[in-house]
């Protein structure tokens, strides 16, 4: 009886022993699993959050989240702006306030997970800078690269002035530029200028790929960008994303209606968020599918300007195009509110084009090359551009938010 007790012990704790054992090779071949590695090997399109935070330690919150669409195959990119306004019932409080509400710098996870839900889809990786480490890096990197429409006159930060043109921002004045606030700028405006930041931020860095790599460097960077994979899936995460065309990058809001809850206006995505994840479906499925068009890769730049008195119509047609994968460089209001019929101004040559343009939202008032035209409201809007776009779009009372309707 004590021999056969003796070998019942013994079979129990090899059995024992041989589960810790597969348990820590388990977890050891899990720790080497490479998710990147997996990601691309899946043929999927990468899911990558960005985060910029400000504020101070007590009171963190992202000053701009977006989410980066990428399909290493046919390079192409798309970004969402996730607002922090996004209003959506937080399930832990079980009460309806600002997306913003569940950040918490510590563990970015719920966060992420309520942007998952919104727009309907899995984040891959997530990537981190505060507003002070972010100029850092923008150092690192040799300065960030972008056009600036209009000329910011009024003093910033005690000393910083914008020119409009072709400017390359160094850490300081890229902290400014994504962060100042003016009065008279609407919130649109000021997203749209940090998108746009985001842009060449996303271009430099596959334009600086290399140096990246170099392991001092390389240190540096990893101090300054919390990104939630291991050393090599970082590395390889930044290897893939260099790839990206920023050419044909296009650049969508989660939008909606505006309603106050609890004395600050939230923003409900339109059709109960159906709308956004359809627009999130069809994006992916762009970037995979090769491009059919005759008119090949090329993305026309389009300036929206706003000939009526229905506020923030330039800025929702301008997410309208760029859904249509058209890359918006400016919007603005035209020089004056009571144009009656919508216009569009064609300078790229491509009949084509501006016919597919036009096609998006019903119009067909097309003028060609504005300088032979004496038009003079419309050489008012122009007179003073540096750069002038392959397409301007004025938008008159004919237009209903989605199309002209005569």
């Amino acid at each position: 009886m004590r021999k056969a007790g003796f070998d019942a012990s013994a079979l129990f704790l090899i059995v024992i022993a041989v589960l810790l054992a597969g348990g820590v090779v388990f977890t050891v071949s899990t720790m080497r699993q490479d998710p990147l590695k997996d990601t691309l090997t899946g043929d999927r399109v990468i899911n990558t959050l960005f985060v910029i935070e400000n504020g101070d330690s007590s009171n963190v919150k992202p000053l701009c989240t977006y989410l980066l669409m990428y399909y290493p195959a046919t390079r192409r990119a798309a970004v969402f702006d996730i607002p922090g306004s996004l209003g959506l019932i937080i399930q832990r409080i079980d009460r309806v306030d600002r997306i913003d509400t569940v950040y918490d710098p510590r563990r970015i996870a719920p966060y992420a997970g309520e942007i998952e839900k919104v727009l309907g889809l899995e984040i891959s990786f997530s990537v981190v800078f505060t507003l002070e480490n972010l100029g850092k890096v923008t150092d690192l990197i040799e300065g960030v690269e972008l056009f600036i429409p209009n000329s910011i006159d009024e003093r910033l930060d005690e000393h910083v002035l914008f020119s409009s043109g072709l400017s390359r921002l160094d850490g300081d004045k890229a902290k400014v530029y994504i962060s100042y606030e003016l009065s008279e700028e609407s919130d649109e405006l000021a997203g749209f200028r940090r998108q746009r930041f985001f842009i060449g931020l996303i271009k430099r860095l596959g334009e600086q790929n290399n140096y990246l790599k170099n392991p001092q460097v390389a240190r540096v960077f990893q101090s300054l960008a919390r990104v939630g994979i291991n050393t090599r899936g970082q590395a390889g995460l930044f290897d893939a994303l260099a790839g990206i065309d920023t050419d044909r990058v296009s650049f969508q809001s989660v939008g909606g209606n505006v309603r106050e809850v609890s004395g600050q206006a939230l923003i409900f995505p339109y059709w109960d968020g159906s709308l956004i994840k359809d627009i999130v479906r069809q994006t992916s499925a762009g970037l995979v599918r090769p491009a059919e068009s005759t008119l090949g890769d090329r993305v026309f730049t389009v300036e929206v300007l706003n000939g009526t008195v229905v506020s923030g119509l330039a800025g929702r047609t301008a997410e309208l195009f760029q859904n249509f994968g058209y890359d918006i460089i400016a919007i603005g209001n035209a020089d004056r509110n009571d144009y009656e019929t919508t216009i569009i101004i064609d300078r790229s040559g491509s009949e084509e084009m501006v016919r597919a343009f036009g096609d998006v939202i019903r119009c067909s008032n097309i003028r060609y090359d504005i300088p032979n035209y004496a038009q003079e409201g419309i050489e008012l809007i122009l007179q003073d551009y540096e750069y002038q776009p392959d397409i301007t779009l004025i938008l008159g009372n004919d237009f209903n938010g989605r199309y002209v309707t005569r």
